[in-house]
């Protein structure tokens, strides 16, 4: 039989490889797009004083705790890589050096990354009375929230320990794979820092948004859901964020921006605009408020 074109002439058809090439520059954009949300957010934060007033605060209290407990954790590694790792102790001098050097730089990562993931969690505890207040402002210059949802301030801290916890309890279930990792030469020290990055953004960026989403009346597992939908979106800003807070006293400095750039991507992934509001001229009620003699 004779076998007939696949293709009209002079008709596009994309192949698989266009698909696919099409998908990869969305992630892209998409993910720059994510991070150039975060550094959007740190602009906003550094030109306004009230906002860096209300941010640092609750950043320096628990930088400190988390910045004591990283330098006990460095004093103690070699201690902690002869710990675990007892089956050692009858190598020849360089093997069992070199074992739990890789071990000590192992335990070490993993307590960087697990700080930089449970930083987030418990500074927005400490700080959640600024941070709503934070992201309030933020909101309001963009037009606010339509049908705001009124918590009461300690449901709103109570269901952020509690969010904060499963947060907290996922990302150690998968710190732990990645500890493991860390062990394997050229994949320990190129691969699992990079897949760190992927996962420790993910976990920021839902974490992150939870004071807007609360504002809206959404929960952690709307966030994941709507989060998902928009996922090269939330891992740029994630990463962005995950990097920034890995340098030293990054995440005491920039958490304040985070949040403020968390509220700017929950709007983007929610359709809400991004757009300054106008000032509202003397004497014209304010948006949303009702008109005079109605």
């Amino acid at each position: 039989m004779p076998r007939h074109p696949t293709t009209l002439p002079g008709v596009y058809t994309p192949t698989v490889g266009h698909a696919t090439a099409g998908r990869a520059g969305r992630f892209v954009s998409d993910f720059t797009t994510g991070v150039g949300l975060f550094f959007r957010g740190l602009g906003s934060y550094v030109r306004n004083p009230g906002l860096v007033l209300l941010g640092v605060v609750p950043a320096l209290i628990s930088g400190t705790l988390y910045l004591a407990g990283f330098v006990a954790l460095v004093y103690y590694a070699a201690d902690l890589a002869e710990l675990v790792t007892p089956f050692a102790d009858d190598w020849s001098g360089w093997t069992r050096t070199g074992t739990r050097l890789i071990a000590g730089l192992a335990i070490v990562g993993l307590g960087g990354l697990l700080g930089a993931l449970t930083f987030t969690a418990v500074t927005l505890v400490i700080g959640d009375p600024f941070y709503e207040a934070i992201s309030q402002r933020v909101e309001a210059w963009y037009g606010g929230v339509p049908n705001e949802v009124e918590v009461p301030w300690w449901r709103s801290l109570l269901r952020s320990i509690v969010d904060s916890l499963r947060l907290v309890l996922r990302s150690a279930l998968i710190g732990i794979p990645l500890f493991v990792a860390g062990f394997i030469p050229i994949v320990g020290q190129v691969v699992v820092p990079v897949i760190a990055a992927l996962i420790g953004g993910w976990f920021l960026a839902v974490e992150l948004v939870g004071v807007p989403f609360y504002r809206r009346g959404m929960r952690l597992d709307d966030r994941r859901r709507v989060l998902r939908e928009h996922r090269p979106l939330a891992l740029g800003f994630g990463v962005a964020v995950f990097v920034c807070f890995l340098i030293p006293l990054g995440a005491v400095l920039l958490m304040p921006a985070a949040v403020t750039g968390a509220a700017l991507l929950s709007r983007r992934i929610l359709n809400q605009p991004l757009d300054r509001a106008a000032p509202t001229p003397a004497g014209s009620p304010a948006k949303g408020s009702p008109a005079r003699g109605s």
